[in-house]
């Protein structure tokens, strides 16, 4: 697999509150498994920042020191590995906002995604995004936490009202604000040449699927097709941060 991460604070913003990282891990098998996070931070002055800096690098933590286990895993280890991981990246984001009063509220999302083979989990909480590419077609895999999402599903809104609705930016579920959470987890089999997109919404809630699907499909390196995305957010809007993660199978 190759990947490319790329993030920029945006034209509006003071600080970029986003966070992406990305791990490759060998295994003594010669296998390799691929962890790819990335997080929107909120609760405004630096808290964002923490925030998401905490999710990601903890979710990372935890995966690598629990996946890089000698021997095979059983995929169906997966999904107990990641509810683990996500549990201890909003236990640690949550005491951190009780221990310290300067901290206090802040939250994040975060979507992280684990290639192994040919088998792709995809977490999720909040509204950040994880989109496959496939031979031309573009399908969102995770479901926006959203206020305005729950009201697309009961077709009191479309998606094109949602992307300019005065409280698009709610969400209903974050990282580090309870005590306890709740993550979504997706199971994908991968083909050669697949693309995944993961991506904060200074780009989903500014630039349109069919727009992104376009960018994505461009025979460019993944670099370029990477800064792509960032400027065309930027040039559409750049009120938010905008970080992608763009990832191939090969």
């Amino acid at each position: 697999m190759i990947f490319s991460l790329a993030s920029d604070i945006g034209k509006v913003r003071k600080n970029n509150e986003d966070f992406i990282d990305a791990k490759i891990i060998c295994k003594d098998d010669n296998t390799k498994i691929g962890i790819f996070a990335l997080a929107d931070g909120m609760g405004g002055h630096n808290k964002g920042e923490v925030a998401s800096l905490m999710a990601v690098n903890s979710i990372i933590e935890f995966l690598s020191q629990n996946l890089s286990q000698a021997g095979s895993i059983k995929i169906d280890y997966f999904d107990d590995v990641i509810k683990q991981a996500y549990n201890y990246a909003n236990c640690k984001i949550y005491e951190k906002s009780k221990e310290d009063e300067a901290f206090y509220g802040m939250g994040t999302t975060l979507v992280t995604v684990v290639i192994y083979n040919d088998d792709m989990y995809v977490a999720n909480v909040g509204d950040s995004r994880c989109y496959i590419l496939r031979e031309g077609d573009l399908r969102r895999i995770t479901t926006d936490h959203s206020v305005v999402e729950d009201l697309v599903k009961m077709h009191i809104i479309s998606e094109e009202e949602a992307m300019t609705h005065p409280i698009r930016n709610h969400i209903t579920r974050a990282m580090g604000t309870d005590e306890m959470v709740i993550v979504d987890i997706f199971r994908e089999k991968l083909q050669i040449n697949d693309k995944i997109l993961l991506a904060t919404d200074g780009l989903t809630g500014y630039v349109v699927d069919d727009k992104i699907k376009e960018l994505l499909s461009s025979d460019d390196d993944l670099d370029k097709v990477a800064q792509h995305l960032i400027d065309f957010a930027n040039e559409t809007a750049g009120k938010d941060n905008v970080s992608v993660i763009v990832i191939e199978k090969s």
